[in-house]
């Protein structure tokens, strides 16, 4: 018999690698997870052999013993707007920032997006035992809902406004700052009669419009115009066109409650022979990269997404970790571009 004749072991589990390796099953394990414990020519050689023999570690028992699962869900409930997608280019670039940071620490992203029709929507997701931790993009209309789950399940962090008091962890920025100084600016240029094109439903939007109140009662003006606006693209641009036919005359300025409705209603605008800015200024809110891109550039409100995205991982992180880590609120900034 010659040697190609010898059969080669099968390697299907730790101990069968020890057997081979001629260690215990307690040193493979550490060996496979880079640990210094075992001497760097010991750990080679066995990483050696796991790769000849094809070896991969089962990684649902290492779930077990570690009691991690080594994913993090991402939700984002969508009660107020229902139909919303996440091909919104907010979802979308605040996922791919959020996507690098947990993927930059190992970890999987289960990605969710909730209608919440059943009052224990949250604590289905937070209980199902398939993750580490959450985040969810949104307050939406449930903050009833995140506030009674945070109360028990600490490694949840949400993207949205924070309010004294509450008990869930919130990353975002001032929106009622954010919208004054649109406002502010949009006075400045001379704008007398304000419209805030938006919805008012949720409590970011609802600070947005606050924000711009501020600034219009500050400098003595009427409280602006709510002309309400949803977030969902299918319908978005019927309803501007709708606002404009009827009320166009009655604002000089507007202000958006996002950078998609600004963009839509700029377009809407330059349709009817109203030219941006000179006869109508159009502010928007997030900064999102289309911003730059648009013709004209739109004028916006800047809430930093990369910076936000990893004060989320940051803080899920150490709450999982057991720290009772507090709520983020970032300065907004003002963007002057064409469009204002």
């Amino acid at each position: 018999m010659t040697d190609s004749d010898i059969p080669v072991p099968r390697v299907r589990t730790i101990a069968d690698l020890a057997r081979l390796a001629g260690v215990s099953t307690g040193t493979v394990s550490r060996a496979l997870a880079g640990k210094s414990l075992v001497n760097t020519e010991t750990r080679e050689r066995i990483q050696a052999l796991a790769t000849e023999h094809g070896f991969r570690p089962n990684q649902m028992a290492s779930r077990l013993r570690t009691q991690r699962t080594g994913a993090i869900g991402v939700v984002v409930p969508l009660g107020h707007e229902r139909r919303q997608h996440l091909s919104d280019p907010f979802f979308m670039a605040i996922l791919g920032h959020l996507a690098d940071a947990l993927t930059e620490q190992g970890y999987d992203l289960m990605l969710s997006r909730i209608i919440p029709d059943a009052e224990d929507w949250l604590e289905r997701i937070v209980e199902s035992g398939m993750l580490d931790g959450v985040l969810l993009i949104g307050q939406s209309d449930q903050l009833e809902t995140i506030e009674r789950v945070a109360r028990r399940y600490r490694p949840m962090v949400v993207w949205g406004a924070h309010r004294e008091g509450q008990a869930h962890c919130a990353v975002g920025v001032d929106n009622r700052l954010g919208a004054r100084l649109a406002g502010e600016h949009l006075i400045a240029r001379g704008c007398r009669k304000l419209a805030f094109m938006g919805e008012i439903r949720t409590l970011e939007l609802v600070e947005r419009f606050h924000g711009l109140t501020d600034a219009t009662r500050a400098a003595g003006l009427p409280d602006p115009l709510q002309l309400d606006t949803h977030l969902a693209s299918d319908i978005m641009a019927e309803e501007i066109g709708g606002h404009l036919d009827r009320a166009l005359g009655s604002f000089d300025g507007i202000a958006a409650a996002s950078d998609v409705i600004a963009m839509r209603a700029v377009r809407a605008l330059i349709e009817r022979g109203v030219s941006v800015p000179d006869m109508m200024p159009v502010t928007g809110f997030d900064d999102l990269p289309l911003a730059e891109q648009v013709a004209p550039r739109l004028t916006t409100v800047r809430q930093d997404l990369v910076l936000g995205a990893r004060h989320m991982v940051d803080a899920l992180f150490a709450r999982m970790a057991g720290e009772d880590v507090p709520s983020v609120q970032m300065v907004p900034e003002l963007i002057l571009r064409e469009t204002a």
